[in-house]
């Protein structure tokens, strides 16, 4: 049998790959390669992951229904799924809010429709986000906490999904977890995100943007840590004979930091001092996150190990490799 894994030529999604053929897993991965960051990161990573036996690929756009239905007709061993494309970007949803509605939403119908008709099927495992709860005050961010007021259209799509993932498991008896990531970084990571455009800035000695003044702190979640909180949810279905079968997780480091705290360690990491430009709060940005991750220390193992001071260094030496800066 095979797991898909959905957003394979991704940051998380090839990671998690990468640790599903480390203990012998058939991964079949999938990807539409789009544009939305340089397309040339995606292609290195998948390289590296067709490299490896046990792991097939097809490119396609997961909202394309007949698309989907014909990729799963032909790859008839898959009994597990691990979602992780999307549509990722806070900021971007200002721009185009189209491509969440079908990358995000859309998507993940196609996905669920697909898996329900599986009599074999064991679990699908989703990726959600920390956006769900929006401008929420009460800290940590618990599952437990209402998540029906997000402040920006992508932790709109993502709390979309996780209601549609509920009636699913409610309507077909479908085991389903949610995860929802915190400010992941680490060695192959996304272009957009804050510890690649910070270090691409400080390295051309250009400003990097600093919003709400720096008054900003984030759950830094390292990619290391991440993956084995992936890994252990796929192994741990939840009962369908116990209530609706979804189950949703915060996968964070539980360790709020500073955005000036993570600054100053990726400049002493890079040797530069950084040129900071102080800006205002952004629309659908939020001050602070910080994971309450009880529930995934106890059903999943979940124990995220690796602080930013660790973290950070080993994010910039695969940026200064595989960049030559």
């Amino acid at each position: 049998m095979a797991v898909l894994v959905t957003g394979a030529a991704g940051f998380i999604g090839s990671h998690v790959a990468h640790a599903l053929l480390d203990r012998g897993e058939a991964v079949i991965g999938l990807d539409d390669l789009n544009d939305y960051y340089e397309v040339s990161l995606k292609e290195a990573r998948l390289s590296r992951l067709e490299q490896r036996g046990g792991f097939r690929f097809r490119c396609l756009d997961i909202a394309d229904r007949e698309a989907i239905t014909a990729f799963f007709s032909e790859y008839a061993d898959i009994d597990r799924v691990v979602h992780l494309a999307a549509q990722a970007g806070v900021r971007y949803s200002l721009v185009n809010p189209y491509v969440y509605l079908r990358s995000n939403i859309d998507a993940h119908v196609v996905l669920l429709e697909q898996v329900r008709r599986v009599d074999r099927f064991i679990h699908f495992v989703y990726a959600s986000s920390s956006s769900v709860y929006g401008a929420n005050r009460t800290m940590p961010f618990s599952t437990d906490d209402r998540t029906d007021h997000p402040v920006s259209l992508y932790g709109a799509t993502k709390k979309a999904m996780e209601v549609i993932s509920d009636s699913y498991a409610a309507m077909y008896g479908l085991p389903i977890t949610g995860l929802r990531f915190f400010t992941v970084y680490g060695p192959w990571g996304r272009p957009d995100m804050a510890a690649c455009i910070f270090t691409r800035k400080i390295l051309a000695g250009e400003p990097i943007p600093v919003f709400n003044h720096g008054e900003m702190r984030r759950d830094f979640t390292y990619i290391g840590d991440i993956v084995p909180g992936v890994i252990a949810s796929l192994d741990r279905p939840p009962d369908p004979g116990a209530g609706t079968p979804h189950r949703l997780y915060n996968l964070g480091h539980h360790h709020p930091e500073r955005l000036t705290d993570f600054i100053a360690i990726l400049e002493t990491a890079l040797g530069r001092t950084a040129v900071v430009d102080f800006l205002p709060m952004q629309p659908g940005d939020v001050r602070e996150s910080y994971a309450d991750i009880a529930s995934a220390q106890r059903d999943l193992g979940f124990e995220p190990k690796t602080p930013i001071a660790t973290g950070i260094p080993q994010f910039v030496d695969w940026y200064r490799a595989y960049y030559g800066v």
